[in-house]
C-alpha cells in the first residue's frame, strides 16, 4: 500500500522522471568529459550557470524555468568556450583554464545573487535553491522542457557519433582527416552544458559536477568500449536518480539532490572495488595468485636443482601449506624413506623442467 501511494503521488512522479532524465543525459555526456580528461568541465559549466540564472531573473523578473535554462546555457557555454580559447591561445593547461573560468563566473553569480536579494523583490524567494537544487519544486511543464533538451542532445550525439569518438581518442588523427576539431570539441562542450542545465532544478549548481563525473567513472570500470561505457553510464545515472529520489521521499526531510549524488558515489565505490578485471578486489586476488604461482615455481626449481638428493626438508623449501598444495596437484610426493622429506613425481619432474628452462631463458 505504501508503494502504491508513493507511485501515485504527483510530486514523487515528477521527481523520479526528472531524476531519470538527468541520469540519462549526464551519464553519456560525462563519459566524453572524463575520457578527454576534462572532468572539471561539468564543475566549471555548472558554476558558470549561476550568473545566467541571476541575469534571467533580472531581465524577466520571474523564476520561469525556460528563462533560467536559456540564461544558464548561455553563461555555461560561454565559460566553456572561454576555457577552450585559453587552452588554445595561451600556455595555460586545461585544469588551470577550467579553474579560472569556474571561480570567475561563480564569483560573478554570487555578486548578482546578492544584488537580487538586496532588492527585496518578492519574486526572488527560492532563487538560491538553484545552488543545491529543489527537486520537489519540479513541475510537469518543467519535465517537458528537460525531456526535450535530453532528446535533442542525445539525437545530436547519435548523429555526430563517429566524429565525437574519433576526436575523443585521437584528435591529431582526426585533424589529418580534415575534421573541424575545434567545432567538434565546442559542440561536445555545448552538449555537456545542456546536460548541466537539465540538472539545475534537481541537484543544483554546486552538486551537478558529480552527476557528470560519477556515472562515467563507474561505467569506465565495467566496459572497455565506448558504446558500452555510455550505456552503463546512462543506467548508473538513472539508477542513482531514481534511488536518491525514492530515499528522499521515504525519509521525509532529506534533500533529494545530495542523496542522488551520494547514491552515485556508492555505485562508483562498488565499481572501483568489484568491477571484473579492474576492481581493487580483483587486483588483490590477482596479486595473491601471482605470489602463489611464484612460490610454486621456486619450490619446483629448488627440488629439481637440489644436489643429488631427491628429497628436501620442508624448512628449506617453504611453507607446509604450499607443499601440501603441490602434493594435491600431483607434483610432489612424500619421501620414500619415511622422513619429513619431499620428492617430485613424474608430473612434477616435467613441470619442474619447464620452470627451470623458463628461469634459465630469463637469466640468459
Amino acid at each position: 500500500m505504501v508503494w502504491l501511494e508513493l507511485l501515485s503521488d504527483y510530486t514523487f512522479q515528477n521527481v523520479v522522471i526528472g531524476a531519470s532524465l538527468l541520469g540519462l543525459i549526464s551519464g553519456p555526456l560525462g563519459c566524453f568529459a572524463v575520457l578527454r580528461r576534462q572532468s572539471l568541465l561539468g564543475d566549471a559549466i555548472s558554476h558558470a550557470a549561476l550568473p545566467g540564472i541571476c541575469l534571467s531573473f533580472i531581465i524577466t523578473g520571474s523564476r520561469d524555468i525556460g528563462g533560467i535554462i536559456i540564461g544558464s546555457l548561455i553563461t555555461g557555454s560561454a565559460a566553456a568556450l572561454i576555457m577552450l580559447m585559453l587552452t588554445r591561445l595561451s600556455r595555460l593547461k586545461t585544469d588551470a583554464a577550467l579553474g579560472a573560468c569556474l571561480s570567475i563566473f561563480f564569483a560573478v553569480g554570487i555578486v548578482l545573487l546578492t544584488y537580487i536579494q538586496s532588492t527585496n523583490n518578492a519574486s526572488q524567494g527560492g532563487l538560491e535553491a538553484f545552488l543545491f537544487g529543489q527537486a520537489a519544486a519540479t513541475l510537469r511543464s518543467d519535465l517537458w522542457v528537460m525531456g526535450s533538451i535530453t532528446l535533442v542532445t542525445l539525437l545530436l550525439l547519435a548523429v555526430f557519433w563517429k566524429q565525437a569518438k574519433l576526436v575523443t581518442f585521437d584528435a591529431e588523427y582526426a585533424r589529418t582527416l580534415g575534421m573541424p576539431i575545434t567545432v567538434i570539441e565546442a559542440s561536445l562542450t555545448a552538449m555537456v552544458a545542456l546536460a548541466v542545465v537539465v540538472g539545475l532544478q534537481m541537484v543544483g549548481v554546486i552538486l551537478m559536477a558529480a552527476m557528470i563525473v560519477a556515472p562515467a567513472a563507474a561505467a569506465r570500470q565495467w566496459s572497455r568500449h565506448l558504446g558500452g561505457m555510455l550505456t552503463i553510464a546512462a543506467g548508473v545515472g538513472i539508477v542513482s536518480g531514481v534511488s536518491g529520489a525514492t530515499i528522499s521521499t521515504l525519509s521525509r526531510g532529506l534533500a533529494t539532490g545530495p542523496l542522488i549524488v551520494l547514491t552515485a558515489t556508492v555505485i562508483v565505490l562498488i565499481s572501483l572495488a568489484l568491477a571484473p578485471g579492474r576492481g581493487l578486489l580483483w587486483g588483490v586476488i590477482k596479486h595473491y595468485r601471482q605470489k602463489s604461482a611464484l612460490q610454486k615455481q621456486q619450490l619446483l626449481y629448488a627440488l629439481y636443482k637440489h644436489s643429488g638428493d631427491p628429497s628436501c626438508a620442508p624448512s628449506t623449501l617453504g611453507s607446509r601449506r604450499m607443499l601440501n598444495k603441490l602434493k594435491q596437484q600431483g607434483y610432489l610426493t612424500r619421501s620414500p624413506r619415511g622422513d619429513d622429506g619431499w620428492g617430485l613425481t613424474a608430473q612434477g619432474q616435467e613441470e619442474a623442467r619447464r620452470v627451470v628452462a623458463a628461469f634459465e631463458e630469463l637469466a640468459s
